[in-house]
């Protein structure tokens, strides 16, 4: 059976059987499929109530795909871009914050394992953490060698 023979509800389910959803997120890939005003919505509400949707379960499932990779600012920016809650992200991000340190120090370690010896290398280490969304003082601290890992 393919997607063009599925109901709304159909296709909000086999998005789910793959990974978490936010509503936002599942609206934006059913839109095209929508026959009826407001049939999304109503899909929507029902797979809610029956708790097939959660922002919390979206929320954990992408801090537990990404966290080891990325920076707190840019697990924020892709919470915020699956229209997730103002509050659930908030409380994400503090939770975040409190892990960057040695997330950030795992990741400089992966890709590089020692300190710079050029100013030129650097400035390339802290590009790449940088484009992760790591912190500037947390970055600062691993590229010069400051590792206290137990602070």
């Amino acid at each position: 059976m393919g997607f063009t023979q599925l109901s709304i509800k159909g296709r909000a389910l086999r998005y789910l059987a793959a990974r978490e959803h936010s509503r936002l997120e599942l609206a934006r890939k059913l839109a095209p499929h929508e026959e009826h005003p407001g049939e999304i919505e109503a899909a929507l509400d029902e797979l809610q109530a029956k708790g097939y949707l959660s922002e919390e379960r979206v929320a954990a499932s992408l801090v537990h795909r990404r966290a080891a990779r990325l920076g707190t600012s840019r697990l924020k920016q892709e919470l915020q871009g699956k229209g997730l809650s103002a509050e659930l992200v908030a409380r994400t991000v503090g939770e975040l914050r409190e892990t960057e340190h040695q997330r950030a120090l795992d990741a400089w370690r992966r890709k590089f394992g020692e300190p710079a010896a050029t100013p030129q290398e650097r400035a390339k280490q802290m590009r790449f953490l940088a484009g992760r969304g790591f912190a500037p003082e947390v970055i600062r601290r691993i590229v010069q060698g400051k590792f206290d890992d137990e602070e």
